[in-house]
């Protein structure tokens, strides 16, 4: 028997793609919008949704069985906010100009829905290893849109990945610049990243139609 069993995997698994909180159940979209123009503040985000989700679903089921159910959403609020401190500081002090950079949207990932719908919906009722499970899985399916819609617009915006000409130089003219390349300005602007979103939806459900049928 491996490590994990085959309902466990699910967890992990699912939300990657079949079950993805963004693409799927349309979770979590302001951050696609909001960070993705570049890659590696979309790396950062998805890493700080990874460990706010994975480690906040683990202390929501130890808590689950002494939570008032009046006041459990004050308590998963606490729990993030606490987490999301946590990451904001080690960004602060490690990664300053990209803090600054995500500035406020770090700040947001207290009211990302994915999260606050794990703990409510996952976390409450089942136990530490599997809400683990849950939240890591969950994130990275979150994660991984946020990477892919920012590797493009970055790419097909800027001619970049990570600052780095990949593309070649536009004033200089090499590259695919030398035969009329040009930037697509558009990339860099919010409604694209909708866009972006809207073509892996739609690449997603055609190659399973039964994604259709279920939503």
């Amino acid at each position: 028997m491996g490590l994990l069993s085959k309902k466990d995997s699910k967890l992990i698994l699912d939300p990657l793609a079949d079950n993805n909180p963004i693409t799927i159940q349309v979770l979590g979209i302001c951050s696609a919008l909001a960070i993705t123009a570049q890659l590696k503040p979309s790396i950062v985000m998805a890493i700080s949704v990874v460990f706010v989700l994975g480690v906040g679903n683990v202390v929501i089921s130890l808590m689950r069985n002494i939570i008032p159910s009046k006041i459990r959403i004050i308590v998963q609020l606490i729990v993030v906010a606490t987490l999301v401190i946590i990451v904001d500081q080690v960004l602060k002090a490690f990664a300053y100009e990209l803090s600054k950079e995500l500035s406020v949207f770090i700040g947001l990932i207290i009211t990302n829905c994915i999260i606050m719908g794990r703990f409510e919906a996952f976390a409450l009722g089942n136990g530490p290893w599997r809400s683990f499970l849950d939240g890591i899985g969950n994130a990275a399916g979150y994660g991984i849109i946020l990477i892919i819609v920012g590797f493009f617009r970055e790419l097909l915006g800027s001619g970049t990945l990570f600052g780095f000409k990949v593309l070649g130089d536009p004033v200089e003219k090499s590259g695919l610049y030398a035969i009329g390349y040009e930037n697509n300005g558009f990339m860099v602007l919010p409604p694209m990243a909708l866009i972006v979103v809207g073509l892996i939806i739609w690449v997603q459900r055609s190659k399973n139609k039964d994604l259709i049928e279920e939503n």
